[in-house]
């Protein structure tokens, strides 16, 4: 009776292709995820400057010429809750996303942190953590959520 088995050659040599593949498989999918958290927070601020501007323009049908008072009210489910219909769930410390601070939002990624704020006199919500260094790298990622 002859039996049929993989002799271990074989197996040390699949074994090695996998690894080839797996070291080349993780790098790609490190850099999917910081872009898709990038894409998530332009989603995110086109939303809140579109949502900004429909009720700036409810207002004024109503014969009001304001701007939203607040982004996010108070006791409200989530972040952004005053302007957005489904808020976004504030990140806990550690995770990539949105936050709110004293002085308006900060959107985090893995390495950086900008802060955003909301002007309610002019309706404005723009990135303020990179103090004008637009070659910065906090810039770039103002740049980029913005684009």
């Amino acid at each position: 009776m002859k039996r049929s088995a993989f002799t271990m050659v074989e197996l040390v040599f699949v074994i090695v292709i996998l690894g080839i593949l797996a070291s080349i498989a993780v790098p790609r999918l490190a850099a999917s995820r910081d872009d898709a958290v990038l894409a998530k927070g332009k989603a995110d601020i086109s939303a809140i400057r579109s949502s900004i501007v429909t009720i700036r323009s409810q207002n004024l049908l109503a014969g009001n010429a304001s701007f939203p008072d607040n982004l996010t009210t108070a006791g409200g489910a989530g972040l952004f809750n005053a302007v957005l219909d489904y808020p976004v769930k504030a990140a806990a410390a550690g995770e990539s996303g949105w936050r709110q601070t004293d002085n308006g939002y900060t959107f985090t990624t893995e390495n950086n942190a900008v802060a955003f704020q909301y002007n309610s006199t002019t309706g404005v919500f723009t990135c303020i953590g990179f103090n004008g260094a637009a070659n910065s790298t906090k810039g770039q990622l103002c740049s980029k959520l913005s684009q």
